[in-house]
């Protein structure tokens, strides 16, 4: 979990890899409508992400339900999301990286989320506690982020 441009699909897609795990995308439940919105540059409210968040929890009832272990990124930015996604067996990394490293990551990709919206997303964020997330510095190379979680799981 954590902001747009701290590396939840590149990270998540490498670990999956190194676990043997699935992997799933959050930004693949969101709605077209939701998705609209935010290329336009306008931020999500809670309300635009109520049914999301129902869709991810539907997908990892499924997956916790036919013991199919899954890596999921998803942004799950509040606590009230992260608590709504919480479940036996479910474990929260937060991919923690500074501000300028983000606006880099999010300039030089090709994704629905823009630049702009970095602040909203920074605004958003609560950090969760030790007790509710493994915190890990993301702005180091990939594979030295993967090891740390892999080692904690």
């Amino acid at each position: 979990m954590g902001v747009s441009g701290s590396g939840k699909t590149t990270v998540g897609r490498a670990l999956a890899a190194r676990l043997g795990w699935q992997f799933a995308d959050g930004d693949d439940f969101h709605s077209a409508h939701a998705v609209a919105k935010m290329r336009a540059g306008t931020p999500l409210t809670d309300e635009d992400r109520a049914p999301w968040l129902a869709a991810i929890r539907d997908a990892m009832t499924g997956w916790t339900s036919s013991d199919t272990d899954t890596v999921l990124a998803c942004s799950a930015l509040k606590g009230t999301y992260r608590h709504a996604l919480a479940m036996q067996g479910v474990r929260f990394v937060f991919l923690d990286v500074d501000e300028p490293t983000l606006a880099a990551r999010m300039k030089a990709r090709d994704h629905f989320m823009p630049p702009s919206l970095l602040q909203s997303q920074l605004a958003t964020l609560e950090v969760p506690s030790a007790k509710e997330a493994l915190r890990v510095d993301a702005a180091r190379p990939i594979d030295d982020v993967v090891r740390e979680i892999a080692a904690a799981l």
